[in-house]
Parts: structure tokens; C-alpha cells; sequence
């Protein structure tokens, strides 16, 4: 029970890394928010949070949210507050991505349309959910970026910048609330295997991505593992780090994700 007495906020978090980050919280005691777009999916993930909590401390509610409206993204945070009584964590995970093929063909409404989902919306939610920390003593945001804000590859320009600026939000509201006894950090994933997309995943193409690990390839819980340490009171040490979770492959000049 790392997360006992928590009240936690995850966005995204109907399937993939979100629904593994929710379901772990849950069954580490904290009381979790579970949001997205499609409803039937995110009352799927509650139940299966409570599920995972059994007969500890941990329970989880889905609210409907559109993180590309502003007023959603303020709705989302006093209503999910409001079921639990608070909010202490907030973990910013929706993100949206493109095969933009560059900066030179892209088209202003792609830029605009990932950008305002992968950070300005995770500004839009820490805006609101700072004052619910303050006001609770503590708080703790995680946000997942990934290895391409640090290690870009070709045809994801607005992804990265992105997650780039996402990087550096954090450290900006690390250092402008630490004295709120509220942390900010990052989780930067390597390639993590998601059941859709690599359905048919091929031999030839599971040879290559293992190749881009130390250890390998990454799963969703490995990223829910580490987000309940940063959000627990064990990381009070932590602020401002991005951590890459990548397998070792950012330690090696010769693998590049692709």
C-alpha cells in the first residue's frame, strides 16, 4: 500500500501505459481517476482498478474527458477531486501522435492539434490541479514523455517538440513549487509493447527493437512501476529528473530508436 491515502488523476487511461499506471495505483492504495474518450473502455479500467485494490484502501471512478478542450481539462480535475475529496498525484499520460514527415510538410492544424493534447493540455491540468495539492499539504505529477523528447528519430517533428516541452515543464514547475511540498517529474519510455500495434508484430521486426535494448523490450507495467515510485513519498528526494526507461538503450551511442 505505497500509495495508501493518495488521490490520483491519470490521464489517458483507458488502455496501454494508462491503464496500466491506474490499475497499479489502485492496487497500491491510492483512489484513482480513470479518464478518456470512450467511456464503455474507462468503466472497464475502474472495474478492473477495483478489482486490483480488493479489500485494501484503493477504489477508482471514470470521468468523460476531452483533454483538447481547456474547460474539459478544468471540469475533469473538480469533478474528479470532488468524487474523492481531493487530489494529491496527477499523472499527465494522453498523448496523440503523427507521421508528420517533417517540418516541411507540416501542416499548421497536425502542429497545433498534438501540441495542445501532449502539453498544452498537461499545463491546462496542472494549473488545476495545484491548488487541490496545495491545499492537501502535498502532491506529486508525473508525466510521460518518451526517449524521443531526448533522441529524436525522422517524420515526428511535432511529437517531439512535444515531448520536448514537455521535458522542460517539468523541471519549471519543480523548481516553482517545491516550496508547496509538490514534485514534478518525468518518465521518458523506450519502445514499450502495446498489444494493438504489435498484434503482428513480426519476428524479423521484435529482432530489431531487442536489438535497441540493453535488457528488453519494455511493457506497460514496467512504466506503472515506476510512476508509483515517483508519486509515492519514497522519491521525496526527486524533483525536476526525467527518468529513461528505456532499456539501457539511451547509454549506448549505437542504439537509436526508430
Amino acid at each position: 500500500m505505497r500509495l495508501r491515502g493518495e488521490i490520483a488523476l491519470v490521464t489517458g487511461s483507458t488502455a496501454g501505459i494508462g491503464r496500466a499506471i491506474a490499475v497499479e495505483f489502485a492496487a497500491q492504495g491510492a483512489r484513482v481517476i480513470v479518464t478518456g474518450r470512450d467511456r464503455e473502455r474507462g468503466e472497464a479500467v475502474a472495474a478492473a482498478a477495483r478489482k486490483a485494490a480488493g479489500d485494501g484502501e484503493g477504489d477508482a471512478v471514470f470521468v468523460l474527458a476531452d483533454l483538447s478542450d481547456e474547460d474539459a481539462c478544468a471540469t475533469l480535475v473538480d469533478d474528479g477531486a470532488g468524487h474523492f475529496g481531493g487530489l494529491t498525484i496527477l499523472v499527465n499520460n494522453a498523448a496523440g501522435a503523427g507521421d508528420d514527415g517533417g517540418v516541411a510538410g507540416l501542416a499548421t492544424p497536425a502542429w497545433e492539434a498534438i501540441l495542445r493534447v501532449n502539453l498544452t493540455a498537461a499545463m491546462w491540468l496542472c494549473r488545476a490541479a495545484i491548488p487541490r495539492m496545495r491545499t492537501a499539504g502535498h502532491g506529486a505529477i508525473v508525466n510521460i514523455s518518451s526517449r524521443q523528447g531526448e533522441h529524436a528519430s525522422r517524420g515526428l517533428a511535432a511529437y517531439i517538440a512535444s515531448k520536448g516541452g514537455l521535458n522542460a515543464l517539468t523541471r519549471s514547475i519543480a523548481v516553482d513549487y517545491a516550496a508547496d511540498n509538490i514534485r514534478c517529474n518525468t518518465i521518458s519510455p523506450g519502445y514499450v509493447l502495446n498489444e494493438r500495434r504489435d498484434a503482428d508484430l513480426t519476428d524479423e521486426r521484435r529482432a530489431r527493437l531487442e536489438g535497441m535494448h540493453l535488457t528488453r523490450l519494455g511493457r506497460a507495467a514496467d512504466v506503472a512501476y515506476a510512476a508509483v515510485y515517483l508519486a509515492s513519498r519514497e522519491s521525496e528526494l526527486l524533483t525536476g529528473i526525467n527518468l529513461p526507461l528505456d532499456g539501457g538503450s539511451s547509454a549506448s551511442r549505437g542504439l537509436v530508436l526508430g
